[in-house]
């Protein structure tokens, strides 16, 4: 859903005046779609690195917390638990690219990172210790993993520490390109770390098993029922929740195998999803990636560059409602939706189109231009019809139709095979960031709820709101000044 049904706001786009004039409000029949913008758009083929990833060769990082290093100094610096893997390899060097913060090149959620070639892919390294979790502003990673834990029956606040200790811990190792332990499973051995990132977020549920209901945010109070939801309460929610992204699939299914191991006792696994994206270096060029309707998907994505971004999708240090663990932090929206691909593929080229408010081929408006050009509202063609219908996806998620608000998406998409009569069981794990979910993704989905061309053509199947605490200090780790506060 090229920008899509979960709030999946058309990004920043200016332009035109916002509701149609009284020229001809004319919208995509019932027929032909309904739909959200929102969850779909999220992303582009960014693939490389990010703000906080750091390429692994020897120089120092141009926005990451702590410097990238190179063969030698890891493999000395590993402490005999775990030799890095690109020590062995050799993939750390002159292939290595360096995406920093400061670099025009650096990439963000929905927007494609410089070109990655493909002998360079492995040698990529995000940074554990940052000031935002990792995972949120780095570019989409080739292959995903999201899962959610519940504490064991008697588990409590203090087994809840232990475990995100030893969480980090493996987090930070894995994402170095380093062994999990001394129970590593190999699996990743020939790798390096891929642009491997680990979040943590804590769920709604998890603050009365631990007894910290008096530090759990009023933003995490539970969304609101949508009329398009038909949720699965078994894949919803949950008192833990872990996303996993690399750019290399054996790479992810180490990091999602370590975390369940290191769960231990103290959770037991309530649901788990895989997800990708396109793999860096698929196209001749860096572009926005496409979701499973073929459509462009996160033309307009927020982007860190922009000034008021952290103050969109990231909790202030200071001056905030949220308690002050939150500092830094962000709050993700998790949907799992399922694509109803085989009524969209009935549909002509033009009405997915009138659907989406974007031409397919190359993502630009209905009212002319490129991808990037301003979407105008206002215009209509010969017959007075607005040229972007009134329920157009991409028209009613723009933040200048919602009373500014604007999600960061971050994607993943999923098929997780073919039922008894061969209809795909596939879609988008839409996973959105913001500071505040009741200014962000709940009144761009109660606008979507509310008449979007593409609603006929989704489904919404399971949900999660999750509170993600900024980044762990080094010889700290994440979530820690909430649980030894």
């Amino acid at each position: 859903m090229p920008e899509q049904s979960i709030p999946v706001a058309d990004g920043t786009e200016g332009g035109g005046a916002g509701k149609g004039g009284a020229a001809g409000k004319k919208g995509v029949p019932a027929s032909q779609g309904g739909g959200s913008e929102g969850a779909v758009s999220q992303g582009g083929a960014s693939q490389g690195a990010a703000s906080q990833c750091t390429a692994s060769q020897g120089g120092p990082s141009q926005g990451a917390a702590s410097s990238s290093k190179g063969p030698a100094s890891e493999a000395a610096g590993s402490g005999g638990a775990g030799i890095s893997r690109r020590a062995l390899l050799g993939t750390a060097g002159a292939t290595g690219i360096v995406l920093g913060a400061a670099g025009a090149a650096a990439g963000y959620a929905a927007a494609p990172a410089q070109a990655t070639p493909l002998s360079s892919l492995g040698s990529t390294e995000a940074m554990f210790h940052v000031k935002h979790q990792p995972g949120i502003t780095q570019g989409l990673q080739a292959r995903g993993h999201l899962v959610a834990f519940d504490l064991a029956a008697g588990a409590g606040r203090k087994e809840a520490a232990a475990l995100l200790r030893r969480w980090s811990e493996t987090a930070r190792r894995l994402m170095a390109g380093e062994a999990a332990g001394s129970d590593d499973t190999d699996v990743a051995r020939d790798a390096g770390p891929s642009s491997l990132t680990l979040t943590f977020g804590f769920g709604h549920s998890f603050f009365a098993r631990t007894g910290l209901e008096k530090q759990r945010p009023a933003a995490l109070d539970p969304l609101p029922d949508f009329s398009s939801d038909h949720l699965d309460k078994a894949r919803s929610n949950g008192d833990l929740w872990v996303q996993i992204g690399a750019d290399d699939a054996l790479v992810a299914f180490h990091a999602l195998r370590a975390v369940q191991k290191d769960a231990g006792s103290a959770a037991r696994v309530r649901w788990q999803m895989n997800g990708f994206n396109r793999s860096p270096g698929a196209t001749p060029h860096p572009m926005t990636a496409r979701n499973l309707m073929g459509q462009l998907d996160g033309t307009r994505n927020p982007k860190p560059t922009e000034s008021d971004f952290d103050e969109r999708i990231f909790v202030p240090e200071s001056v905030s409602k949220d308690p002050s663990w939150m500092a830094n932090g962000s709050y993700a929206v998790v949907r799992r939706i399922r694509m109803l691909l085989d009524d969209w593929e009935k549909l002509t080229l033009g009405a997915q189109e009138a659907v989406i408010g974007r031409r397919k081929a190359n993502g630009a408006a209905l009212s002319g231009g490129t991808e990037t050009t301003a979407m105008d509202l206002e215009k209509t063609d010969a017959q007075g019809d607005l040229v972007v219908p009134i329920n157009a996806h991409a028209r009613i998620t723009r933040p200048d139709q919602n009373g500014g608000a604007a999600i960061l998406r971050r994607p993943f998409s999923y098929h997780d095979g073919i039922d008894a009569d061969g209809v795909p069981d596939a879609g988008l794990l839409f996973v959105c960031w913001q500071a505040d979910p009741l200014r962000g993704f709940v009144p761009i989905q109660r606008k979507l709820d509310r008449g979007d061309a593409l609603s006929p053509y989704i489904r919404h199947e399971a949900s999660g709101l999750f509170a993600v605490p900024g980044g762990a200090a080094e010889g700290g780790y994440v979530g820690q000044a909430l649980l030894e506060g």
